[in-house]
């Protein structure tokens, strides 16, 4: 009888590791290829970008064929958004705007089966053939939720103490405009936010995550982060960058 499959992104961060999903990902044909990298995740955009209810399961099929951890991030924390979500195959959810400890609540509480939750009962893609799936299948599901608006911040010691959420990733951008710095990330003082909420994720001995860009990635790592959205924009710019400066080289030789 098959096993259901485990979820690497949070087999990995068990075992104390750092994960990258990588965010901008439509097609499974663009998954197929992002395996090939060895990064643990994929991050499916459904809050702001095309992504469909219809277009998660053959994504998710070949997250799994690569043995890549498939993580969703969904439009709001409403219950059938995110349990439908993991019924089509996602591995893991991801939740934007969460400013209270009663919508981290909500989000366990959609993303779990009993005894965590209340997640409605249905033949997810993820146990077709697996006689044991409800038994491990809160093991295996991850959940993240985001800190982008200043609100969350002061309500953070509070959303932090709900259990069953693998990581609290703080979100830079929509932070940013929160503090009336719109665009403007790189603020000193959306910086210090940052920092110091990083620094409370840790202290009460959650997981956090933030964005992964290349140039800051190592000197988050070292204040504690250990999942990351990267951005599959960033790696195609970096990469373009260096091809256009060797045909420039190549031009001036």
């Amino acid at each position: 009888m098959p096993k259901m499959r485990r979820n690497p992104a949070k087999a990995k961060l068990a075992a104390g590791g750092v994960v990258t999903a990588i965010g901008g990902v439509y097609t499974a044909q663009m998954a197929d290829f992002i395996g090939t990298t060895g990064v643990e995740g994929v991050w499916l955009e459904a809050e702001h970008g095309p992504l469909d209810f219809a277009d998660i399961e053959d994504i998710t099929r070949a997250c799994d064929l690569w043995g890549m951890a498939s993580v969703v991030r969904v439009g709001r924390a409403e219950a059938n958004t995110i349990y439908r979500t993991l019924d089509c195959g996602a591995q893991g959810i991801v939740v934007p705007h969460i400013n209270t400890r009663e919508e981290a609540e909500l989000v366990v509480d959609s993303a779990k089966y009993a005894p965590l939750g209340s997640r409605g009962m249905f033949s997810t893609r993820q146990g077709y053939g697996v006689g044991d799936y409800l038994e491990h299948a809160n093991n295996e599901t991850f959940v993240c939720v985001l800190i982008e608006d200043i609100v969350a911040v002061e309500n953070l010691d509070e959303i932090v103490s709900v259990d069953n959420i693998d990581v609290f990733l703080v979100a830079p951008s929509d932070l940013a405009q929160s503090m009336g710095h719109l665009g403007d990330v790189e603020h000193p003082e959306v910086q210090a936010v940052i920092d110091r909420s990083i620094q409370r994720i840790t202290d009460a001995g959650r997981i956090p995550g933030h964005v992964g860009r290349t140039a800051s990635v190592a000197s988050y790592i070292q204040k504690g982060v250990r999942f990351f959205n990267a951005n599959l924009n960033e790696w195609l710019t970096n990469g373009a960058a260096i091809y256009t400066d060797e045909v420039k080289k190549g031009v001036a030789g």
